[in-house]
């Protein structure tokens, strides 16, 4: 079958999660990513379990060529590669890919057709545009973290990189959006996303709530703000599950499905107001019922009934659970080396796509040769630039 970008060439010098990740969506779209990396790999190489799981879940099927950039002869090479490449992705700092001759302005000026595509920490046109831009410092300058955290402790990050999970995704769209012009108007154009806006752009709700009454939102831990009970934790016998059955009929069949209908009519918590006014003796009702059941028990009772309730699940908990395992979210891969691994696919499914690539993250300058051969360089010239440090191969 044919895929969406099949035939179409990307040229990746991203580095990390943010923008590997979205190239990483291109690749499963069917787009050839060639990725480029210093001659002593990226910096995800070098930082031990937690670089090799960000290279094996956002590096699969693509081709990898080691370049020394600083040198003359590597950005010549990466010109040659631009030169023939539908879209462009870089992470880089601020002004490092200007240094090397390949910053967007030069390179659409050389090439209108192309889509140049940057996602930075801080955006490019604010007074921190040349900062180093990691996940935690855009949660911590978002105000996800302020809100992040139990009420009387101190702010907390999420417990994962979600902004740049986040943006890889925002970062593709935008990308598939420009390219989808160009196929109308046959114009390139420049995409730019930060980690910053994305983290913004993510607590809508909140920022909706706050500009319309100008009350700062604040950390609470679980449960909502404005209703109950919702997303608030209930332990069980062995566990614990979250709930959320704040309408009048859902918190009616809640309290009957727990055999305490009296509920209902109590005043602190006839109401969704009363309720949030009354939450911790709210809380102390519903858990007393909750602790004399498994979660399995629980779950059982309520979803067929229409309660909204999820279990809260380990990562060993989450990997057998038979709705993820249908999802086919785990692929298995196999590793240049020919080991095999189970790492993510992306989180979606196409028709035309029925399943993800089976080939794993490429070693550092794998596919060297190979690029630079369908460049037009002969073997010689490539042993000799791989001599003089500014490629590295592995012929």
């Amino acid at each position: 079958m044919t895929r969406p970008l099949d035939g179409v060439r990307v040229v990746d010098f991203g580095q990390f999660i943010a923008a590997p990740a979205a190239t990483q969506i291109l690749v499963d779209l069917g787009a050839d990513v060639i990725k480029v990396e210093p001659v002593h790999g990226e910096s995800s190489r070098l930082i031990g379990v937690y670089g090799e799981a960000i290279l094996r879940n956002y590096n699969r099927n693509k081709r990898c060529i080691a370049l020394d950039l600083k040198d003359e002869r590597g950005q010549k090479i990466a010109h040659e590669l631009i030169s023939g490449a539908d879209i462009v992705v870089q992470n880089l700092r601020p002004g490092v890919m200007e240094s090397f001759g390949l910053g967007a302005d030069r390179v659409r000026t050389a090439h209108p057709g192309i889509i140049y595509a940057t996602v930075s920490g801080f955006g490019l046109q604010g007074p921190s545009r040349n900062r180093a831009g990691l996940d935690i410092a855009a949660q911590a300058e978002s105000g996800i973290m302020w809100v992040t955290g139990e009420a009387d402790g101190e702010p907390q990050r999420v417990g994962f990189p979600v902004v740049d999970a986040a943006a890889a995704h925002v970062f593709a769209q935008a990308i598939l959006g420009a390219y989808v012009r160009r196929l109308r108007t046959g114009d390139g154009d420049t995409v730019e996303t930060s980690l910053l806006e994305v983290a913004v752009h993510l607590q809508g709700p909140n920022w909706g709530e706050y500009l319309l009454t100008g009350n700062e939102p604040f950390r609470k831990g679980n449960g909502q703000p404005t209703v109950a009970p919702a997303a608030d934790v209930m332990p069980t016998r062995d566990g614990a599950i979250v709930v959320s059955a704040y309408s009048v009929v859902h918190f009616d069949r809640l309290c009957t499905l727990l055999g305490r209908p009296e509920l209902t009519s109590d005043p602190r918590f006839v109401t969704n107001e009363s309720r949030v006014q009354h939450r911790p003796a709210l809380l102390t009702e519903l858990r007393a019922e909750f602790a004399k059941l498994t979660s399995d028990d629980a779950m059982a009772l309520l979803t067929p009934n229409g309660v909204v309730a999820g279990r809260i699940s380990s990562y060993g908990e989450v990997r057998k659970n038979p709705d993820v395992e249908a999802s086919g979210i785990f692929v298995d891969v196999t590793d240049p080396d020919g080991v095999e691994h189970t790492t993510l696919g992306s989180p979606w499914h196409l028709g035309s796509i029925p399943e993800f690539s089976t080939v794993g993250a490429p070693e550092l300058g794998q596919h060297t040769t190979e690029v630079l051969t369908e460049l037009g360089y002969p073997a010689c010239a490539i042993d000799d630039l791989a001599a003089a440090g500014v490629v590295r191969s592995h012929r």
